[in-house]
Protein backbone atom coordinates (compact mmCIF):
# COMPACT_ATOMS: atom_id res chain seq x y z
CA UNK A 1 0.00 0.00 0.00
CA UNK A 2 0.95 3.63 -0.31
CA UNK A 3 0.80 5.17 3.17
CA UNK A 4 1.12 8.79 4.28
CA UNK A 5 2.45 9.45 7.77
CA UNK A 6 1.90 12.97 9.06
CA UNK A 7 4.35 13.89 11.81
CA UNK A 8 7.98 12.82 12.31
CA UNK A 9 8.08 12.57 16.09
CA UNK A 10 8.69 9.27 17.88
CA UNK A 11 5.35 7.78 16.79
CA UNK A 12 5.67 8.70 13.13
CA UNK A 13 9.30 7.55 12.99
CA UNK A 14 8.54 4.17 14.55
CA UNK A 15 5.51 3.63 12.30
CA UNK A 16 7.61 4.50 9.22
CA UNK A 17 10.43 2.24 10.41
CA UNK A 18 8.12 -0.75 10.82
CA UNK A 19 6.09 -0.23 7.63
CA UNK A 20 8.88 0.65 5.20
CA UNK A 21 9.73 -2.94 4.26
CA UNK A 22 6.25 -3.89 3.06
CA UNK A 23 4.75 -0.60 1.91
CA UNK A 24 5.49 2.62 0.09
CA UNK A 25 5.68 5.25 2.83
CA UNK A 26 5.83 9.03 2.63
CA UNK A 27 6.72 10.81 5.88
CA UNK A 28 5.49 14.42 6.14
CA UNK A 29 6.95 16.85 8.69
CA UNK A 30 5.95 20.51 8.90
CA UNK A 31 9.26 21.54 10.48
CA UNK A 32 12.77 21.25 9.09
CA UNK A 33 13.62 19.34 12.27
CA UNK A 34 13.00 15.57 12.32
CA UNK A 35 12.24 14.04 15.71
CA UNK A 36 9.46 16.12 17.26
CA UNK A 37 10.25 16.51 20.97
CA UNK A 38 13.57 14.73 20.42
CA UNK A 39 15.79 17.77 20.10
CA UNK A 40 19.58 17.73 20.58
CA UNK A 41 21.65 20.91 20.27
CA UNK A 42 25.40 20.90 19.58
CA UNK A 43 26.85 23.45 22.02
CA UNK A 44 30.44 24.57 21.47
CA UNK A 45 32.33 25.12 24.71
CA UNK A 46 35.96 25.98 23.98
CA UNK A 47 37.51 22.95 22.35
CA UNK A 48 34.60 20.72 23.37
CA UNK A 49 31.17 20.22 21.87
CA UNK A 50 28.32 19.10 24.10
CA UNK A 51 25.12 17.47 22.74
CA UNK A 52 22.45 18.99 25.00
CA UNK A 53 18.83 17.81 24.88
CA UNK A 54 15.90 20.14 25.42
CA UNK A 55 12.89 17.88 24.80
CA UNK A 56 12.99 14.14 25.39
CA UNK A 57 15.81 13.40 27.84
CA UNK A 58 15.38 10.33 30.05
CA UNK A 59 13.96 6.81 30.01
CA UNK A 60 14.17 3.83 32.37
CA UNK A 61 14.65 0.06 32.35
CA UNK A 62 11.21 -0.79 33.73
CA UNK A 63 8.53 1.15 31.89
CA UNK A 64 10.22 1.73 28.51
CA UNK A 65 10.60 -1.86 27.19
CA UNK A 66 9.60 -1.10 23.59
CA UNK A 67 11.78 2.00 23.34
CA UNK A 68 14.72 0.07 24.83
CA UNK A 69 14.14 -2.68 22.30
CA UNK A 70 14.28 -0.09 19.52
CA UNK A 71 17.57 1.35 20.83
CA UNK A 72 19.08 -2.13 21.06
CA UNK A 73 17.90 -2.97 17.54
CA UNK A 74 19.57 0.21 16.26
CA UNK A 75 22.71 -0.30 18.41
CA UNK A 76 22.29 3.16 19.95
CA UNK A 77 24.37 3.45 23.16
CA UNK A 78 22.88 4.83 26.36
CA UNK A 79 24.22 5.51 29.85
CA UNK A 80 22.98 5.70 33.42
CA UNK A 81 21.82 9.01 34.84
CA UNK A 82 20.71 10.42 38.19
CA UNK A 83 17.10 11.50 38.59
CA UNK A 84 17.01 13.60 41.78
CA UNK A 85 14.23 16.14 42.34
CA UNK A 86 14.37 19.44 44.23
CA UNK A 87 11.88 22.15 45.13
CA UNK A 88 12.84 25.73 45.91
CA UNK A 89 11.03 29.01 46.55
CA UNK A 90 11.69 32.04 44.39
CA UNK A 91 13.36 34.79 46.43
CA UNK A 92 13.75 32.54 49.47
CA UNK A 93 16.26 30.17 51.01
CA UNK A 94 13.59 27.45 51.10
CA UNK A 95 14.82 24.39 49.25
CA UNK A 96 14.97 20.65 49.60
CA UNK A 97 16.04 17.75 47.41
CA UNK A 98 15.59 14.03 47.72
CA UNK A 99 19.17 13.17 46.79
CA UNK A 100 20.58 12.93 50.35
CA UNK A 101 19.81 13.83 53.96
CA UNK A 102 22.02 16.89 53.59
CA UNK A 103 20.04 17.97 50.52
CA UNK A 104 16.69 17.19 52.15
CA UNK A 105 17.51 19.75 54.84
CA UNK A 106 19.38 22.12 52.53
CA UNK A 107 17.44 24.88 54.28
CA UNK A 108 18.45 24.15 57.87
CA UNK A 109 15.39 25.98 59.19
CA UNK A 110 13.32 23.00 58.04
CA UNK A 111 14.90 20.91 60.79
CA UNK A 112 12.65 22.86 63.17
CA UNK A 113 9.64 23.29 60.87
CA UNK A 114 6.55 21.27 61.86
CA UNK A 115 4.86 21.82 58.43
CA UNK A 116 7.98 20.43 56.73
CA UNK A 117 8.07 17.36 58.97
CA UNK A 118 4.35 16.83 58.35
CA UNK A 119 5.05 17.02 54.60
CA UNK A 120 7.60 14.22 54.99
CA UNK A 121 5.07 12.19 56.96
CA UNK A 122 2.43 12.84 54.27
CA UNK A 123 4.86 11.66 51.57
CA UNK A 124 5.24 8.35 53.37
CA UNK A 125 1.48 8.12 53.92
CA UNK A 126 0.76 8.88 50.27
CA UNK A 127 3.26 6.24 49.15
CA UNK A 128 1.61 3.63 51.40
CA UNK A 129 -2.05 4.43 50.85
CA UNK A 130 -2.51 5.91 47.36
CA UNK A 131 -2.89 2.50 45.68
CA UNK A 132 -5.15 1.22 48.45
CA UNK A 133 -7.36 4.31 48.15
CA UNK A 134 -7.55 4.07 44.34
CA UNK A 135 -10.89 5.41 43.08
CA UNK A 136 -11.66 5.55 39.36
CA UNK A 137 -14.37 8.16 39.86
CA UNK A 138 -12.35 10.69 41.84
CA UNK A 139 -10.22 13.55 40.60
CA UNK A 140 -6.78 13.75 42.14
CA UNK A 141 -7.63 17.08 43.77
CA UNK A 142 -10.76 15.63 45.40
CA UNK A 143 -8.75 12.71 46.72
CA UNK A 144 -6.12 14.94 48.32
CA UNK A 145 -8.84 17.01 49.98
CA UNK A 146 -10.87 14.06 51.27
CA UNK A 147 -7.77 12.22 52.51
CA UNK A 148 -6.80 15.31 54.54
CA UNK A 149 -3.33 15.82 53.14
CA UNK A 150 -1.70 19.02 54.31
CA UNK A 151 -1.65 22.04 52.03
CA UNK A 152 2.10 22.16 52.57
CA UNK A 153 2.45 18.64 51.12
CA UNK A 154 0.13 19.48 48.23
CA UNK A 155 1.78 22.78 47.28
CA UNK A 156 5.42 21.90 48.01
CA UNK A 157 5.66 18.26 46.99
CA UNK A 158 2.94 16.47 45.07
CA UNK A 159 1.83 19.28 42.73
CA UNK A 160 5.41 20.31 41.85
CA UNK A 161 6.23 16.64 41.20
CA UNK A 162 3.20 16.18 38.93
CA UNK A 163 3.74 19.50 37.17
CA UNK A 164 7.37 18.61 36.50
CA UNK A 165 6.51 15.18 35.09
CA UNK A 166 3.78 16.38 32.73
CA UNK A 167 5.17 19.89 32.04
CA UNK A 168 1.85 21.17 33.26
CA UNK A 169 0.43 24.00 35.32
CA UNK A 170 0.19 22.68 38.91
CA UNK A 171 -3.53 23.42 39.08
CA UNK A 172 -4.13 21.13 36.09
CA UNK A 173 -2.70 18.23 38.09
CA UNK A 174 -5.63 18.54 40.48
CA UNK A 175 -8.02 17.87 37.58
CA UNK A 176 -6.35 14.58 36.63
CA UNK A 177 -8.27 11.39 37.41
CA UNK A 178 -6.83 9.94 40.59
CA UNK A 179 -6.41 6.54 38.92
CA UNK A 180 -4.36 8.03 36.06
CA UNK A 181 -2.00 9.88 38.43
CA UNK A 182 -1.49 7.12 41.01
CA UNK A 183 -0.97 4.31 38.52
CA UNK A 184 1.67 6.33 36.72
CA UNK A 185 3.47 6.98 40.01
CA UNK A 186 3.28 3.32 40.95
CA UNK A 187 4.48 1.98 37.60
CA UNK A 188 7.42 4.41 37.57
CA UNK A 189 8.59 3.57 41.09
CA UNK A 190 7.59 6.94 42.52
CA UNK A 191 5.65 5.46 45.44
CA UNK A 192 8.77 3.98 46.97
CA UNK A 193 12.18 5.19 48.09
CA UNK A 194 14.05 1.91 47.50
CA UNK A 195 12.53 0.20 44.44
CA UNK A 196 12.97 2.84 41.77
CA UNK A 197 13.96 1.92 38.20
CA UNK A 198 17.34 2.78 36.73
CA UNK A 199 17.13 5.85 34.51
CA UNK A 200 19.17 6.42 31.37
CA UNK A 201 20.03 9.06 28.76
CA UNK A 202 21.23 8.41 25.22
CA UNK A 203 25.01 8.77 25.24
CA UNK A 204 25.51 11.34 22.47
CA UNK A 205 22.15 13.05 22.83
CA UNK A 206 18.66 11.83 22.01
CA UNK A 207 19.06 12.75 18.35
CA UNK A 208 21.35 9.69 18.04
CA UNK A 209 18.40 7.33 17.79
CA UNK A 210 16.68 9.57 15.22
CA UNK A 211 19.84 9.57 13.10
CA UNK A 212 20.03 5.78 13.39
CA UNK A 213 16.41 5.40 12.31
CA UNK A 214 16.80 7.74 9.36
CA UNK A 215 20.00 5.98 8.25
CA UNK A 216 17.91 2.85 7.68
CA UNK A 217 15.01 4.73 6.08
CA UNK A 218 15.14 4.59 2.29
CA UNK A 219 11.77 6.10 1.44
CA UNK A 220 10.50 9.61 0.84
CA UNK A 221 10.68 12.24 3.58
CA UNK A 222 9.01 15.61 3.10
CA UNK A 223 10.27 18.21 5.61
CA UNK A 224 9.54 21.90 6.01
CA UNK A 225 6.22 21.31 4.27
CA UNK A 226 3.07 21.49 6.40
CA UNK A 227 0.14 19.36 5.31
CA UNK A 228 -2.79 21.70 4.66
CA UNK A 229 -5.75 19.30 4.37
CA UNK A 230 -6.50 15.61 4.24
CA UNK A 231 -9.41 14.56 2.04
CA UNK A 232 -10.96 11.09 2.27
CA UNK A 233 -12.60 10.20 -1.02
CA UNK A 234 -14.14 6.71 -1.14
CA UNK A 235 -11.19 4.29 -1.24
CA UNK A 236 -8.43 6.90 -1.50
CA UNK A 237 -6.82 9.51 0.73
CA UNK A 238 -5.72 12.85 -0.72
CA UNK A 239 -2.99 14.74 1.17
CA UNK A 240 -2.72 18.39 0.20
CA UNK A 241 0.46 20.42 0.62
CA UNK A 242 1.24 23.81 -0.84
CA UNK A 243 4.44 22.53 -2.43
CA UNK A 244 3.21 19.26 -3.97
CA UNK A 245 -0.53 19.78 -4.32
CA UNK A 246 -2.76 16.73 -3.81
CA UNK A 247 -1.08 13.34 -3.48
CA UNK A 248 -3.04 10.09 -3.38
CA UNK A 249 -2.64 7.32 -0.77
CA UNK A 250 -4.32 4.12 0.35
CA UNK A 251 -4.04 5.02 4.04
CA UNK A 252 -3.03 7.93 6.24
CA UNK A 253 -1.50 7.80 9.71
CA UNK A 254 -1.84 10.92 11.84
CA UNK A 255 1.27 10.85 14.03
CA UNK A 256 0.89 14.50 15.00
CA UNK A 257 -0.96 15.94 17.99
CA UNK A 258 -4.66 15.17 18.19
CA UNK A 259 -5.75 18.79 17.78
CA UNK A 260 -3.55 19.12 14.69
CA UNK A 261 -5.06 15.96 13.20
CA UNK A 262 -8.55 17.30 13.74
CA UNK A 263 -7.70 20.59 12.01
CA UNK A 264 -6.25 18.76 8.99
CA UNK A 265 -9.29 16.55 8.33
CA UNK A 266 -11.54 18.03 5.68
CA UNK A 267 -14.62 16.24 6.98
CA UNK A 268 -14.05 14.70 10.41
CA UNK A 269 -16.67 12.28 11.67
CA UNK A 270 -18.62 12.99 14.82
CA UNK A 271 -16.55 10.35 16.64
CA UNK A 272 -13.32 12.02 15.52
CA UNK A 273 -14.55 15.43 16.62
CA UNK A 274 -15.57 14.28 20.08
CA UNK A 275 -12.48 12.10 20.64
CA UNK A 276 -9.69 14.23 19.21
CA UNK A 277 -11.34 17.43 20.37
CA UNK A 278 -11.37 16.26 23.99
CA UNK A 279 -7.59 16.44 24.39
CA UNK A 280 -6.27 19.96 25.08
CA UNK A 281 -2.63 21.05 24.93
CA UNK A 282 -0.49 23.42 26.91
CA UNK A 283 2.31 25.44 25.34
CA UNK A 284 5.63 25.48 27.18
CA UNK A 285 8.67 27.61 26.42
CA UNK A 286 11.95 25.75 26.93
CA UNK A 287 15.09 27.87 27.37
CA UNK A 288 18.58 26.41 27.03
CA UNK A 289 20.94 28.63 29.05
CA UNK A 290 23.80 28.84 31.57
CA UNK A 291 22.17 31.07 34.23
CA UNK A 292 22.44 29.12 37.51
CA UNK A 293 20.24 31.64 39.37
CA UNK A 294 17.29 29.46 38.27
CA UNK A 295 18.66 26.65 40.47
CA UNK A 296 18.26 26.54 44.28
CA UNK A 297 20.33 29.10 46.20
CA UNK A 298 22.03 26.31 48.13
CA UNK A 299 24.12 24.22 45.76
CA UNK A 300 23.62 21.22 48.06
CA UNK A 301 19.99 21.21 46.87
CA UNK A 302 20.89 21.10 43.17
CA UNK A 303 19.34 18.09 41.49
CA UNK A 304 18.64 16.82 37.98
CA UNK A 305 15.11 18.27 38.15
CA UNK A 306 14.63 21.55 40.05
CA UNK A 307 11.12 22.89 40.54
CA UNK A 308 10.62 26.51 41.56
CA UNK A 309 7.59 27.73 43.49
CA UNK A 310 6.41 31.10 42.16
CA UNK A 311 3.36 32.84 40.75
CA UNK A 312 4.09 32.07 37.08
CA UNK A 313 1.46 30.00 35.31
CA UNK A 314 2.61 26.71 33.84
CA UNK A 315 5.42 24.41 34.89
CA UNK A 316 8.44 26.29 36.30
CA UNK A 317 11.15 23.68 36.18
CA UNK A 318 14.89 23.72 35.50
CA UNK A 319 16.77 20.63 34.35
CA UNK A 320 20.44 20.53 35.30
CA UNK A 321 21.82 19.01 32.12
CA UNK A 322 25.33 18.59 33.55
CA UNK A 323 23.86 16.08 36.01
CA UNK A 324 21.45 14.42 33.59
CA UNK A 325 23.84 14.05 30.67
CA UNK A 326 27.12 13.88 32.63
CA UNK A 327 28.46 16.94 30.81
CA UNK A 328 32.11 17.68 31.58
CA UNK A 329 32.09 21.47 31.54
CA UNK A 330 32.95 24.42 33.76
CA UNK A 331 29.61 25.88 32.73
CA UNK A 332 26.31 24.56 34.07
CA UNK A 333 23.92 23.98 31.20
CA UNK A 334 20.26 24.31 32.15
CA UNK A 335 16.94 23.84 30.41
CA UNK A 336 14.21 25.92 32.04
CA UNK A 337 10.48 25.93 31.32
CA UNK A 338 8.43 29.13 31.19
CA UNK A 339 10.72 31.66 32.94
CA UNK A 340 12.39 33.44 30.04
CA UNK A 341 12.06 36.90 31.64
CA UNK A 342 14.02 35.75 34.71
CA UNK A 343 17.03 34.49 32.76
CA UNK A 344 20.02 36.69 31.97
CA UNK A 345 19.63 37.35 28.21
CA UNK A 346 23.39 37.09 27.73
CA UNK A 347 23.27 33.49 29.02
CA UNK A 348 20.39 32.33 26.80
CA UNK A 349 21.51 29.89 24.09
CA UNK A 350 18.21 28.80 22.51
CA UNK A 351 14.47 29.20 23.02
CA UNK A 352 12.13 26.43 21.83
CA UNK A 353 8.36 26.02 21.99
CA UNK A 354 6.78 22.68 22.86
CA UNK A 355 3.15 21.64 23.24
CA UNK A 356 2.22 18.98 25.79
CA UNK A 357 -1.12 17.17 26.17
CA UNK A 358 -3.23 17.99 29.22
CA UNK A 359 -4.67 14.96 31.00
CA UNK A 360 -7.99 15.50 32.70
CA UNK A 361 -11.22 13.52 33.00
CA UNK A 362 -12.30 14.26 29.41
CA UNK A 363 -8.96 13.58 27.76
CA UNK A 364 -8.32 10.36 29.71
CA UNK A 365 -11.82 9.18 28.83
CA UNK A 366 -11.13 9.98 25.16
CA UNK A 367 -8.12 7.65 25.25
CA UNK A 368 -10.46 4.70 25.63
CA UNK A 369 -12.12 5.54 22.29
CA UNK A 370 -9.04 4.97 20.11
CA UNK A 371 -10.53 1.91 18.40
CA UNK A 372 -13.65 3.90 17.51
CA UNK A 373 -11.68 6.14 15.14
CA UNK A 374 -8.36 4.45 14.32
CA UNK A 375 -8.60 2.08 11.37
CA UNK A 376 -11.83 3.62 10.11
CA UNK A 377 -12.06 5.35 6.72
CA UNK A 378 -8.45 4.32 5.89
CA UNK A 379 -7.31 6.60 8.72
CA UNK A 380 -5.12 5.72 11.70
CA UNK A 381 -4.02 7.65 14.77
CA UNK A 382 -0.94 7.30 16.94
CA UNK A 383 0.87 9.49 19.44
CA UNK A 384 1.99 9.58 23.04
CA UNK A 385 -1.23 11.38 23.97
CA UNK A 386 -3.08 8.03 23.77
CA UNK A 387 -1.41 6.91 27.01
CA UNK A 388 0.66 8.92 29.53
CA UNK A 389 2.34 11.29 27.08
CA UNK A 390 5.92 9.96 27.08
CA UNK A 391 8.33 8.36 24.62
CA UNK A 392 7.40 4.76 25.42
CA UNK A 393 3.75 5.71 24.92
CA UNK A 394 4.55 7.09 21.48
CA UNK A 395 6.29 3.84 20.55
CA UNK A 396 3.45 1.65 21.87
CA UNK A 397 0.88 3.75 20.02
CA UNK A 398 2.82 3.45 16.75
CA UNK A 399 3.20 -0.31 17.15
CA UNK A 400 -0.54 -0.64 17.65
CA UNK A 401 -1.23 1.23 14.42
CA UNK A 402 1.32 -0.89 12.55
CA UNK A 403 -0.33 -4.05 13.94
CA UNK A 404 -3.72 -2.69 12.96
CA UNK A 405 -2.59 -2.07 9.38
CA UNK A 406 -0.63 -5.29 8.90
CA UNK A 407 -3.28 -7.52 10.44
CA UNK A 408 -6.24 -5.62 9.07
CA UNK A 409 -7.58 -5.55 12.62
CA UNK A 410 -10.64 -3.39 13.04
CA UNK A 411 -10.68 -3.32 16.82
CA UNK A 412 -7.05 -3.48 17.96
CA UNK A 413 -6.67 -1.82 21.32
CA UNK A 414 -3.87 -0.21 23.27
CA UNK A 415 -2.56 -2.29 26.19
CA UNK A 416 -4.43 -1.60 29.38
CA UNK A 417 -2.65 0.48 32.02
CA UNK A 418 -2.37 -2.21 34.65
CA UNK A 419 -1.14 -1.94 38.19
CA UNK A 420 1.85 -4.29 38.28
Amino acid sequence: MKIAIIGAGISGLVAAHKLKENHQVVLYEANDHIGGHTHTHEIHDGERTHPVDTGFIVFNDRTYPNFLSLLNELNVPYQKTKMGFSVNQQGSQFAYAGTSLNALFADRRNLFSWPFWRMLRDILRFNRHALVDLDEQQSFGDYLLRANYSQYFIERYILPMGAAIWSSDPQMILDMPMQFFVRFFHNHGLLTVTQQPQWYVISQGSKSYVDALMAQYNQRVVTGTPVRTVYRESAKIQVLTEKYGKESFDKVIFACHSDQALRLLAHPTEEEQTTLGAIPYQENTAILHTDTSLLPQQTRAWAAWNYQLNDIQGATLTYNMNILQSLNSNKTYCVTLNQLDRINPEKVIKVIQYDHPVFNERSVSAQQRWSEISGKHHTHYCGAYWRWGFHEDGVVSALNVVRQIENGAKHAELPLRRVS
